[in-house]
This record gives structure tokens, C-alpha cells and sequence, in this order.
């Protein structure tokens, strides 16, 4: 009878093990992704890229950050409880002109939870091109449900991991509106400089 007992405990610990095994939750994004400094009039900001779960993504946005796109634009949206948006604008709110949109990459299991950074886009999925946001609330509502044009989500691709100060600095500014542009910080906030850090093996 014992021994029955035993072979009865060993089989369900084995099933729950299988089962928790097959269910878990996706594994915390590598923390040896490639970093960008953000250097702004109000501080710098470090965000670690995610190239396994959002290659295009951050390829795209390196390939800004090298030509030196970033450099002198400003968070042009900014919604305390919600998110800081740059990435597209000059101080006299003009658009710069960008590349091709790139896919929609909100399906790779990352959410848009404070301190992440995503791609901006319109309300098509795949329109994303340079500008960016950081979240500085958990948004599940921006997070991938299904490839639907209302439910496809904004792509997360890495997060802040120095300078989350700057970032709530930056969220709690006094907006206004400037022509069609609502939210727009009353002094501007420039993002001065923009360039990759050097890992630690010179990467």
C-alpha cells in the first residue's frame, strides 16, 4: 500500500511539473541587449534594446540613433499616468521626414508596463517609423490581443534601466497646445544627443 502511495505521488508530482513546464511564463528578455544613452535638457536616460524579441525594431531604431536622427528633436507628447513621446519632432514642431514604416512587432510576448519603451504609430499597425514612447504606466490596453487593425498593439522593444528620475521628471512637465498638437511641453524638452553605449567587451 505504501509503496502504491508513493508511485501515486511520484506520477502527480511529475504531471504538475510537465504542466507548470508547459505553461510557463516567457523568460525576462537578456539583460546583454545593446544600450542607447539618451542625453535630454533635463537628464540622461539608458534604455537596454531587445534585438531577439524585436529585431526590427531595434534595428531600425539604431540605424536612427547612428545617423544622428534624434539629435535635437524633443518629447513632443507627453501624458502623466500615461506615456513621454519623442522621436519625430524639431523644437518648432516639425516633422521630420523619416524611412518606410517598418512591421508591427507587438506580438512578441513583451507589455507595454512602466519603463518600457515601444514604437509610436498611427492608428494602421504597421506605420511605425522614428518615433518612440516610454511608458511610464502599465498600459495593458497597448498591449498585443490579436492582428486586428484595433487590437494589435504597440511594439515593446526595450526598457529603461537608468534615469527612471528624468523619465518621471519629464512626465509630470506643464503642457499646452500647439497648433493641432495637444500635450506638448510648455518649455521644450530636447533629446540633445542620442548614441549607443559600449558594452563592457567593447560591443
Amino acid at each position: 500500500m505504501k509503496k502504491l502511495l508513493s508511485l501515486f505521488l511520484l506520477l502527480l508530482v511529475s504531471a504538475c511539473n510537465a504542466d507548470t513546464a508547459e505553461n510557463a511564463v516567457p523568460a525576462t528578455p537578456a539583460d546583454d541587449g545593446p544600450k542607447v544613452l539618451l542625453q535630454t535638457s533635463m537628464g540622461e536616460i539608458v534604455v537596454q534594446l531587445y534585438p531577439e524579441e524585436a529585431p526590427q525594431s531595434v534595428t531600425n531604431f539604431l540605424r536612427y540613433v547612428d545617423e544622428g536622427f534624434y539629435d535635437g528633436t524633443i518629447f513632443h507628447r507627453v501624458i502623466d499616468g500615461f506615456m513621454i513621446q519623442g522621436g519625430g519632432f524639431t523644437p518648432a514642431m516639425e516633422q521630420k521626414q523619416t524611412r518606410a514604416p517598418i512591421l508591427n512587432e507587438a506580438d512578441n510576448g513583451l507589455r507595454n508596463t512602466v519603463g518600457t519603451i515601444a514604437m509610436a504609430r498611427t492608428m494602421e499597425p504597421h506605420s511605425a517609423t522614428s518615433q518612440f514612447f516610454i511608458n511610464v504606466a502599465n498600459n495593458s490596453s497597448l498591449d498585443f490581443r490579436e492582428k486586428t487593425p484595433r487590437a494589435w498593439g504597440y511594439a515593446v522593444f526595450g526598457r529603461v534601466v537608468q534615469g527612471m528620475d528624468v523619465v518621471k521628471a519629464i512626465k509630470s512637465v506643464p503642457t499646452t497646445t500647439k497648433g493641432m498638437h495637444r500635450d506638448v511641453p510648455q518649455q521644450d524638452i530636447i533629446i540633445t544627443k542620442a548614441e549607443r553605449l559600449e558594452s563592457a567587451d567593447g560591443q
